[in-house]
């Protein structure tokens, strides 16, 4: 456990330390921000260091190893439904958790000025994650190829861009970028990786990674269809 604190410190200080000297050498020579907000900046990073020192550790130790359990127990069960109802779920709470959905349904409510609702934005993008990661699932127990799905999936995005309204199309495609963060991430690799361990002639490369490239395409489609039905 402290090894793994000292090793998740390390990368989060690796991560971050770039762009607080960076922000350094502005203050000091083009940018000179007030003295109080970059105070705030150097408190906020300490904040922030010390979050995602907590947060990977807690990825590591809980949420990865319990996701693979769950990936790994429901094919026991013997349905297809309960795999796929599981997958939803799962996708749908990890996405309205996901801190980059929270900023970007936030957004999307204050510049449109309500226009577009930001808790709209909030669970209509999660219902995309949970569908497309129920499909995802899905393609790991019957063992069809990735590239079908997404030819599919790619498709129906250029096609629904030419009908949505034009605001609602920078929306989705940011959707499908921010959904993909990384508490989701984490969840549904495990999941995949959990379920392809347990299922004979399943590849744990194959067909346990892949998945957060396809579930991204998720949230794009469900603004995208969002947007048309608004108008």
């Amino acid at each position: 456990m402290l090894q793994l604190f000292k090793e998740k410190f390390l990368e989060v200080v690796k991560a971050i330390a770039p762009l607080i000297v960076l922000v350094c050498l502005l203050q000091f020579t083009l940018v000179k921000a007030p003295a109080s907000l970059f105070f705030q900046f150097l408190i906020g990073s300490v904040m922030a260091i010390g979050g995602l020192i907590l947060f990977f550790t807690g990825i590591d130790i809980g949420i990865l190893p319990m996701g693979r359990f769950i990936g790994a127990e429901l094919p026991r069960r013997g349905s297809v439904l309960l795999i796929m109802t599981m997958a939803f779920l799962l996708g749908f709470a990890t996405t309205i958790a996901e801190p980059d959905v929270l900023v970007l349904s936030r957004q999307a409510g204050l510049i449109s000025q309500g226009a577009i609702p930001g808790n709209t934005v909030l669970y209509v993008m999660a219902v995309g994650v949970g569908c497309f990661v129920a499909i995802a699932m899905l393609r790991v127990v019957f063992g069809f190829p990735m590239v079908y799905l997404l030819a599919a999936a790619y498709s129906s995005v250029i096609i629904l861009s030419f009908f949505a309204p034009p605001q609602f199309i920078p929306l989705a495609y940011d959707s499908g970028s921010v959904t993909t963060g990384a508490l989701t991430a984490p969840v549904v690799i495990a999941l995949a990786l959990g379920l392809s361990s347990v299922l004979a002639g399943r590849s744990a490369v194959s067909d346990g990674f892949g998945l957060m490239g396809f579930a991204s395409i998720g949230p794009i489609i469900a603004i995208l269809i969002m947007g048309i039905l608004s108008h």
